[in-house]
């Protein structure tokens, strides 16, 4: 496969498509990024202080913009979640490989923002089924991990429904802190 970052494949399926994030994004990604009842969904850890809400146009096309330097940089790859049956941008994936640093050793690591329409089981694990299977070699890992909150209620059954397992294991920051709430799942 490809370096993820020379080539950002495009995941599909009939009701799915996750592509790389454009700067167009943003007006559908203003809907996702500004809902405040999406937002304690986020997964913010270790990221400095954002906490990814973004309620106007400009903080909004701020963040695009910190996204495709990072990609060029080859931090992370950002992808936007489009809906085939509306044609929007219902939320955005981040991933990237993790050396060891803490508890966990090299891992990948997966963001997934969908607006609160979208928290449910049924969207967030047809989502995962498209992201999931090429991520291990994408990201020359053998275990992913994601932020799953415990009161995220219908999250945590897409999670654990495909697959992925609760682990006590925390990611220690940049900053040193431990931040708890994983799943991890093994290829």
């Amino acid at each position: 496969m490809e370096n993820v970052y020379d080539n950002c494949p495009i995941l599909e399926n009939d009701k799915w498509l996750l592509r790389f994030v454009e700067k167009e994004d943003i007006d559908d990604l203003l809907y996702v990024y500004g809902d405040k009842n999406a937002l304690p969904f986020f997964n913010s850890d270790n990221c400095h202080g954002d906490n990814f809400y973004y309620p106007t146009k400009e903080k909004m096309a701020s963040a695009i913009d910190f996204w495709l330097y990072s990609y060029n940089e080859k931090f992370f790859v950002r992808w936007t979640i489009i809906d085939k049956t509306s044609s929007k941008a219902v939320g955005t994936i981040e991933m990237f490989h993790r050396p060891s640093n803490g508890d966990f050793g090299e891992v990948g690591v997966i963001r997934l923002d969908v607006g609160s329409d979208y928290e449910n089981e049924s969207s967030l694990r047809e989502i995962l089924s498209l992201i999931i299977p090429p991520a291990f070699e994408l990201f020359d890992c053998n275990e992913i991990i994601s932020k799953v909150p415990i009161y995220a209620v219908e999250r945590e059954k897409a999670f654990l429904g495909y697959g992925f397992k609760r682990t006590d294991t925390c990611l220690i920051g940049e900053d040193g802190y431990a931040y708890n709430g994983y799943c991890v799942i093994t290829k």
